[in-house]
């Protein structure tokens, strides 16, 4: 029987206006496919008129302009029901969605659909569950003690795996993607016997020890910050209205 990381994913990225979920826009996002280990990937793109500035220090991350966007770029609101529809075709699949540090761009897209469509993105997933594989939950919790950061340049470099064109949403996606794969086949013996629902749910409970443990840290540093332990989305919030 072939083990899930050997099996179907999907992977969802995007490239954005900053990183507050609550204010900042997407400007770009892909949805990559693959069905098996080596197969060519599908690919679908988005560039988004985010319909707000994009700050200098975003640009600088992807490189993607003002006037690019503006000139290029789609309209938010049938761009965001695209996304969603696409996320929730391959729940229906049954295909595992990979989304590296998921909270961020799961929760980003679920405040663009209150903003622009007046929807959440939970309202997609009625007639199947999204079933979400985050590289960073999972590499941190099964080689907790690794010293380093584990940005997805990092765990590429870790797991070596190609990352060719960082901060392009469809290249970001497939890296997370062959990521997952890595470490699926390097965490075997601790993984092969559980299934993508039963490793949703044990995501959960990582993330949120994670979370406070990082809480924790800060603590001890001196300089307390509250973590959110929400995943793979974190709940709305009255400015996100």
């Amino acid at each position: 029987m072939t083990c899930w990381y050997e099996g179907p994913l999907a992977a969802f990225d995007t490239e954005t206006t900053g990183v507050d979920v609550e204010s900042d826009r997407i400007v770009s996002a892909a949805v990559v496919v693959q069905d098996a280990p080596g197969v060519r990937a599908r690919v679908t793109r988005w560039l988004v008129d985010p319909r707000a500035p994009v700050p200098a220090a975003a640009t600088a991350v992807h490189g993607l302009t003002d006037d690019h966007l503006q000139r290029n770029g789609r309209w938010p609101a049938p761009v965001m029901r695209e996304i969603a529809d696409e996320l929730a075709e391959q729940a229906l699949a049954g295909r595992p969605l990979v989304v590296m540090n998921a909270p961020f761009d799961l929760t980003l897209l679920d405040r663009e659909l209150r903003r622009h469509r007046a929807s959440s993105l939970d309202g997609w997933f009625e007639a199947a569950p999204l079933l979400v594989l985050d590289p960073r939950v999972l590499d941190k919790h099964l080689d907790r003690y690794r010293k380093g950061r584990r940005t997805l340049t990092d765990l590429c470099a870790h797991y070596e795996v190609a990352l060719e064109d960082a901060h392009d949403a469809a290249a970001d996606a497939l890296a997370s993607l062959e990521v997952v794969r890595a470490v699926g086949r390097r965490f075997a013996a601790r993984l092969e016997r559980l299934s993508p629902a039963e490793l949703h749910t044990l995501q959960g409970v990582w993330h949120a020890a994670q979370a406070r443990g990082l809480q924790a840290w800060f603590a001890r540093s001196g300089t307390p910050e509250a973590v959110n332990t929400a995943w793979p989305l974190r709940p709305d919030l009255p400015a996100a209205a």
